[in-house]
């Protein structure tokens, strides 16, 4: 099967920032997790992937086509959520319905009123009188119903309780059963990438540092705690993708499994005198947001 969604090479500059050589593949049936700080490029790639912005240079193919977003056809096969609800604060529920219902030609109203059912939208109230969680809902709500083969949500389950993002969660993982469609999803909530994100990429200060499959990410890192002293050593030192210290010594990413780890810290315990006293684990994703260093 063609990859839903392939970047390469793509570049786009500000006056006081730039997203530099993206490149990543989002074959069908996949959830895609894309992690960063505040301003790491994260919106900006989403907004690039729709063709609301114009790259410098690189190039996205989006289900084969090479024109991507610019192609009616394509646009109408993806749903998009932002962090933001962009419907006007006076519309109600069954109104945003009726706008899309003539706006896609795929519009499911039938499933459009069951998610609003579901996630206990009044359909008449003003979205001014919504709360932020329920905005959110909507959006993806509106998202959804249309059928599209891909979903580009950005922080979508930003303000929702855990019972409420638990639910999001089996939505979105249903949405994916099939192999035919697929998620790119940004999120700060860590813990919700961890559960049903397939891919991980990681945007820091604009570079791409890594997109991998989640397993092979867990056999690429492990998180090291140890004497500051035993990092210098050079084998470790090399290994390091980012430290910091703590008050009872140092916790560093290391750029290699738990079994190398250990083997490594054995290794420097012996030829630096300092033992073994040492504790190594698998990264969480925020561990690896944390330390990690371009």
């Amino acid at each position: 099967m063609t990859d839903i969604l392939t970047v390469t090479n793509l570049t786009k500059r500000f006056s006081d920032f730039a997203l530099q050589d993206v490149s990543l593949n989002l074959p069908g049936g996949v959830i895609m997790g894309v992690i960063g700080e505040n301003g790491a490029g994260k919106t900006t790639l989403m907004r690039l992937i729709l063709g609301l912005l114009k790259g410098n240079s690189g190039e996205i193919c989006l289900f084969g086509d090479p024109k991507g977003a610019e192609n009616a056809g394509i646009r109408e096969q993806i749903g998009v959520v932002f962090d933001e609800c962009r419907f006007h604060a006076c519309f109600n529920a069954a109104e945003v319905g009726n706008i899309h219902k003539n706006l896609y030609s795929t519009w499911d109203g039938a499933y459009y009123k069951h998610l609003c059912s579901r996630f206990f939208l009044p359909e008449k109230k003003a979205i001014k009188d919504y709360s932020k969680g329920m905005k959110m809902k909507l959006s993806i709500a509106a998202a959804l119903s249309h059928r599209p083969k891909l979903l580009l949500l950005d922080e979508p389950t930003s303000g929702l309780d855990p019972v409420a993002r638990d639910d999001l969660l089996d939505i979105f993982q249903d949405f994916i059963s099939d192999e035919e469609h697929s998620i790119v999803f940004s999120s700060h909530i860590t813990s919700d990438l961890e559960k049903i994100a397939d891919y991980i990429s990681f945007l820091k200060k604009g570079r791409l540092c890594f997109s991998l499959e989640k397993e092979e990410l867990r056999e690429s890192f492990s998180l090291v705690q140890c004497g500051e002293k035993l990092l210098e050593w050079g084998p470790l030192k090399e290994k390091s993708a980012g430290s910091r210290k703590g008050r009872f010594g140092c916790e560093a990413l290391l750029r290699c499994g738990i079994t190398e780890a250990r083997q490594l810290l054995a290794q420097g315990g012996k030829a630096t005198g300092m033992g073994t006293d040492s504790v190594v684990e698998v990264p969480s994703l925020e561990d690896i947001m944390l330390l990690y260093t371009v």
